[in-house]
């Protein structure tokens, strides 16, 4: 596993994080700036892991899909992650929840710092992104079926090309006591990978990530 670039990423995150000046080419068309905080105190903490997955020379990153019947967020592409327990760091909780949705436990994760922490409006989390890096399983995932549809490997590439960064038009349902209603349409800009559309939370992340890489590059 090529430890410079872990040891350039690492000193890259230990730096002032580009933060929403980043995050801006992946945010919403109807988010209003509310992702951008301050969060409210009655917010859920949460913690999601970036993991950086190293196999036959190249990078990449693990995404879910999560099933459209799932209450938060279903259809969407998101990073593992979930909420942090009582007495638990964020870097504890974003390890427990990889391995609970993909079935596989990290090989030798290395912590490589952390992101700029994301207010969800949608599902009132405060997410803390932990950004890592370990050898990619041998083992297939086996991904938890009921918050994982499927598991996306994004190559690393793919992230850092501003060409796959454009926006696209969103559609989404407006519910009110179970029965869809009406439908919401909007322009949510992200990151075009083959068939998947990886935008909101998800996409700000990845962004801020992006950001940094590039500056490190």
């Amino acid at each position: 596993m090529p430890e410079y670039f872990i040891s350039q990423l690492q000193h890259q995150l230990t730096r002032p994080l580009p933060g929403r000046q980043a995050q801006q080419i992946a945010m919403p068309g109807l988010s209003y700036g509310r992702h951008c905080g301050p969060a409210p105190r009655t917010a859920r903490q949460a913690a999601v892991v970036v993991m950086l997955m190293h196999r036959d020379g190249q990078w990449s990153i693990p995404l879910t899909k999560r099933p459209l019947a799932i209450k938060h967020h279903g259809g969407q592409i998101s990073l593992p992650g979930g909420r942090i327990e009582t007495g638990e760091s964020t870097v504890e909780a974003a390890l427990r929840e990889f391995e609970e949705e993909l079935g596989v436990r990290p090989v030798a994760p290395e912590l490589c710092g952390e992101l700029s922490p994301l207010y969800v409006y949608a599902s009132d989390n405060l997410v803390h992104p932990v950004v890592m890096a370990c050898q990619h399983p041998a083992e297939p995932w086996v991904p938890d079926r009921v918050e994982v549809d499927v598991v996306i490997d994004l190559p690393l590439q793919t992230l850092c090309d501003s060409s796959r960064w454009n926006a696209q038009t969103i559609r989404r349902p407006i519910v009110r006591e179970r029965q869809q209603c009406g439908e919401l349409t909007f322009r949510g800009p992200g990151l075009n990978y083959g068939e998947h559309w990886i935008w909101g939370a998800t996409g700000m992340i990845l962004a801020e990530l992006a950001s940094c890489l590039t500056v490190e590059s």
